[in-house]
């Protein structure tokens, strides 16, 4: 067993926001833990190829939306989403207020990864 308190972990600047990644590669436990800032009136475009990424929203709000305009979702406190096929996304949070995620990924993250966002591709970790 070990303890990790978020004020222990530096956090990464993942592209819109600051991110602690809690759980890492290098703790082998198949997964990984992250607690993610979306900055206020973002808009980031991502997939993630590599990983699967569970999101569950624990303050502020937003919106994810599948590139291809099949699902939109609001994102208020208690709503998880689940990019289950390496789906390309957009993340958006409100303009007022930044949003917070606790997010898994499997594989787990090796902890300093961080997104080149632009308009034209989507970024992956």
């Amino acid at each position: 067993m070990f303890i990790r308190e978020k004020s222990q972990v530096t956090p990464v600047e993942w592209g819109s926001g600051p991110s602690h990644r809690l759980l890492v590669e290098a703790d082998n436990m198949g997964f990984g833990i992250c607690h993610t800032v979306v900055r206020a009136g973002t808009k980031s475009r991502l997939q993630y190829r590599r990983h699967l990424e569970a999101c569950y929203c624990i303050s502020g709000s937003g919106r994810v939306e599948a590139a291809d305009g099949s699902v939109a979702q609001d994102l208020t406190p208690g709503v998880l989403y689940v990019l289950d096929e390496h789906d390309a996304h957009f993340l958006i949070a409100s303009p007022d207020q930044d949003m917070e995620l606790v997010s898994v990924f499997n594989p787990p993250l090796k902890g300093d990864e961080s997104h080149a966002l632009s308009d034209e591709a989507f970024s992956q970790y």
